[in-house]
């Protein structure tokens, strides 16, 4: 029988986990700064969409692609905010979560030993999601001193007939910062020269501040990227477990063969909720991201002020990624900034390898939070001297 364990060994998020966990058992008054989710409740309309739905028996099996409406909608905001088009019948197929998108875009372009190019620092699942694919992980270190922007030489050089897929998350995860379009579609045609795909997660890419909010697969030349996206972060849906995977026909087509044999489509409350969500009233959503930007300034120029740190300005998403790699070990930061200041910070050691010396810190939360936290972190910064 195959060995499970081996097959997962190493896919843990061990460091960001054990943060997590430690924060769980604290018993005393803690600001938590380490969750990536928004703090807001899901906009009341979208809930009493969902509601409706149920109520009206929309309660059963949906197409394994997920419910038209959905897709349609999804297509829509492709077309309205990414300024790329696909075919709504059959280019989209809705997901349990960007999750699921994600694994199954792996599943199906990954085979057993080729490589799944990662430039790091980077989300854990990705590599996780490789191993479980039975693919190799490639990661790539980006230039900290460069602010993380994707470098295509470096990401070139990892690419080799081996290449099954390179992962690029633009906004990124834990970084925020958003790569340059001429770059990020150069890897898209080296990738295309070694017949390998592109898997474009955008799942923040509603949470953009500085720049345009295009597709990768809006200006690629070649037919070899798949988009990720969800409801999750931009609609505060974490809960719902409503994501897509866009591509070409044949791809999605695969995929979708893949989903009926795991779990047949998501939650058909789920996508009725999303379909609001997308093409319902806009101002909760707007207020949402007025609230994000207005966060991602506010802590900008906090970190700007602390001698000993920096941090690049956050280009989208709702991080912050701090170098305290003059103060120690960025693990060991973390569990005294938690024991000892009251405030949960993720090591940016748990998110690969050029993520080592490094703090994340979310700012989804409310104002009057991260002032606390950020107080808290200046002191420890200030003893630290």
């Amino acid at each position: 029988m195959p060995d499970v364990t081996e097959r997962v060994r190493g896919v843990e998020r061990s460091r960001i986990r054990m943060m997590f966990d430690r924060a769980e058992q604290h018993d005393g008054d803690l600001v938590r700064l380490e969750v990536g989710e928004p703090d807001f409740d899901t906009p009341e309309h979208i809930v009493n969409a969902a509601a409706e739905a149920a109520r009206r028996g929309e309660t059963h099996y949906t197409p394994n692609a997920g419910t038209l409406e959905l897709r349609e909608a999804v297509a829509e905001k492709f077309e309205r905010e990414r300024s790329v088009s696909f075919d709504p019948e059959s280019e989209i197929m809705a997901t349990v979560g960007g999750m699921e998108a994600l694994h199954l875009a792996l599943l199906a372009t990954a085979e057993d030993g080729e490589e799944v190019v990662i430039p790091s620092p980077v989300y854990p699942n990705y590599e996780a999601q490789a191993k479980l694919a039975d693919a190799t992980p490639v990661n790539v270190p980006l230039d900290e001193d460069e602010g993380y922007a994707l470098d295509v030489d470096v990401v070139r050089d990892a690419i080799t007939e081996d290449t099954a897929a390179v992962v690029l998350n633009s906004p990124a995860n834990p970084t925020s910062q958003v790569f340059e379009r001429d770059v990020a579609l150069e890897v898209v045609e080296a990738a295309a020269e070694h017949d390998a795909w592109v898997i474009s997660d955008e799942v923040y890419m509603g949470l953009t501040y500085d720049g345009p909010t295009r597709s990768l697969a809006a200006d690629a030349e070649t037919d070899n990227v798949l988009v990720v996206d969800s409801v999750s972060k931009q609609y505060a849906m974490t809960g719902w477990r409503v994501g897509w995977l866009a591509g070409p026909e044949h791809l999605i087509s695969e995929t979708t063969k893949i989903h009926e044999a795991t779990t047949a489509s998501p939650s058909s409350v789920g996508q009725a909720a999303a379909t609001e969500a997308l093409t319902g009233d806009q101002e909760p959503i707007e207020a949402m991201y007025d609230a994000f930007l207005e966060r991602r300034n506010y802590v900008a120029d906090r970190i700007a002020d602390i001698d000993g740190v920096t941090a690049p300005t956050p280009d989208g998403a709702f991080y912050a990624f701090i170098d305290v790699s003059e103060l120690g070990d960025d693990f060991e930061i973390a569990k005294e900034l938690c024991d000892d200041y009251g405030v949960v910070l993720t090591p940016g050691s748990g998110f690969g390898p050029g993520g080592a010396g490094n703090l994340r810190l979310s700012f989804a939360n409310s104002l009057e939070n991260l002032e606390e936290g950020l107080n808290r972190f200046e002191k420890f910064v200030a003893d630290n001297q």
